[in-house]
């Protein structure tokens, strides 16, 4: 397994329903304000409000989205003026099939983004609890939370491997994960899958940010315990689109398909997907293009004495005391990044999507540094 002992010990806690958080005034150089903290990446203009002199235009590095938006060839306006066909949703699964290494389509559940399908597992998986893998993406555990069902957070692998032996348990993995950027070898997914086949549980991992580091599970469907959550949004830089797919056996897959009902896809997302995730060549290239630039990303951190972690090329996360102080610096500059709430020492970078951005962030690293030189790591 990758990076296990790197996890932090095994900790076990319930979580609760998430409240507003204002930015805690950190010791600093920088004048530092009560500042609102966004609950997810983007909200790019509700941050930037706060920071009326920064310098236009801004650059949004806080959601992780590939900037490598796929050429998409839009479909003419007749083809939006009618509901969708049958034959085009079905040709939608078909292609995820292929991308996703499926043996058939029967296994695709399209949706409007993976978010919409994270939200729909309480209603297709039967849960007395959940258990997540974390710190990871807070969306899992709130759709779970709303639903009444008990949620646990673990930070050792082996802790939830105890948590699949327990009858009635969905177990919840990010791999890679978000927002530390970890990831766990498939082989060990497959074993907890297994397990959970075994004692009556259900695994389900979000490859949101897969496609970029070609470590999935999903190849082992149809297994009867396992669900894969994939993004289009993220490897596509098209998160506007609104399409992502929940991958599982063929009979959990027509359930998923019968809660969401007719026409859960729109056509723009459906002439996206038909289009993209046939194109391999243009994946193949993306896929070094991300590589390159987060080498790039963390040479710049490492000359501002910033230390990271992660293992994903579309961003990195900073590990620092001062992380809140920073988040603020970069917005002066016109650049939003993601910083969490209940994790203050944790600051998320995605790449940059021109040489404009990374000429601002290379500049806002330099004052950063100038600011803190001999300051606490």
């Amino acid at each position: 397994m990758a990076d296990a002992a790197a996890l932090q010990p095994s900790v076990s806690a319930p979580l609760s329903a998430p409240s507003p958080v204002t930015l805690p005034v950190l010791p600093s150089n920088l004048p530092l304000e009560r500042v609102p903290l966004p609950s997810h990446g983007g909200q790019v203009r509700a941050v930037m409000v706060h920071f009326p002199t920064a310098p236009q235009p801004y650059y949004d590095l806080s959601t992780g989205i590939s900037p490598y938006p796929y050429p998409l060839r839009m479909p003419e306006v007749s083809v939006l003026a009618r509901l969708p066909e049958e034959e085009e949703e079905a040709d939608l699964q078909a292609a995820a099939a292929f991308a996703y290494g499926l043996t058939h389509p029967d296994m695709v559940v399209a949706g409007a983004g993976s978010q919409s399908l994270i939200a729909l597992l309480p209603r297709l998986l039967p849960a007395q609890r959940v258990c997540l893998l974390g710190p990871t993406y807070s969306g899992h555990a709130q759709a779970w939370y709303l639903q009444g069902v008990p949620v646990q957070q673990v930070t050792d692998p082996s802790a939830l491997e105890h948590a699949a032996e327990q009858p009635g348990t969905v177990c919840v993995v990010c791999n890679p994960n978000n927002p530390d950027g970890r990831l766990i070898a498939s082989e060990w997914m497959h074993r907890l899958a297994d397990r959970c086949a075994e004692h009556g549980s259900f695994l389900v991992v979000d490859e949101a940010f897969a496609d970029f580091e070609q470590e999935s599970i999903a190849p082992l469907l149809p297994h009867p315990a396992l669900g894969v959550l994939r993004s289009f949004g993220k490897t596509y830089g098209l998160p506007g689109v609104r399409l992502g797919f929940l991958l599982a056996n063929p009979e959990r897959a027509a359930q998923a398909r019968a809660l969401l009902g007719s026409w859960s896809v729109g056509s723009l997302a459906l002439a996206a997907g038909r289009q993209a995730l046939r194109d391999t060549a243009w994946l193949h290239t993306a896929r070094a293009q991300a590589r390159a630039a987060h080498t790039r990303l963390t040479t710049l951190l490492d000359a501002a004495g910033l230390p990271h972690t992660g293992q994903v090329s579309l961003f990195t996360l900073v590990l620092h005391q001062l992380a809140p102080a920073l988040w603020q610096h970069f917005c002066t500059y016109g650049l939003v990044t993601r910083i969490f709430a209940e994790q203050p020492g944790r600051l998320r970078v995605g790449l940059p999507a021109s040489e404009a951005a990374w000429a601002r962030l290379e500049t806002a690293l330099q004052a950063w540094t100038a600011l803190h030189a001999g300051g606490a790591p």
